[in-house]
């Protein structure tokens, strides 16, 4: 009876399987650029899971990390081409996501080390 009142993407969200979403993120993504990144423009680099959606990785950061997502970026990365010898091989193809938090928000990793 009341069906117009519920939104639509609401039980999509509550339907994200939460053991799926602990497998969505592999890895946080530190180098250089990621963290001109972070300090620019409070985004997150991630290593994510090859066939990843957005909507599972708001849910998965949001869920991990107890912090609001404002938008996610996903980018896929070719694996680079090397030779061993006269043989040629490939690295593996890999997804990584920007994740841009909403204003107060933050996401520290090096909160472990000794100072």
């Amino acid at each position: 009876m009341n069906a117009a009142a519920v939104k639509p993407g609401a039980a999509r969200q509550n339907a994200i399987n939460q053991e799926r979403l602990m497998h969505v993120l592999l890895a946080p993504v530190v180098s250089e650029k990621s963290t001109f990144v972070a300090d620019k423009n409070e985004q997150v680099i991630f290593r994510v899971a090859p066939d990843a959606t957005k909507p599972e990785i708001k849910a998965a950061v949001e869920l991990l990390f107890k912090v609001q997502v404002k938008s996610v970026q996903v980018a896929n990365v070719k694996g680079k081409e090397k030779r061993f010898g006269r043989f040629v091989g490939r690295r593996r193809h890999w997804k990584k996501a920007y994740v841009c938090l909403k204003p107060g928000q933050e996401i520290k990793f090096s909160a472990g080390e000794a100072k």
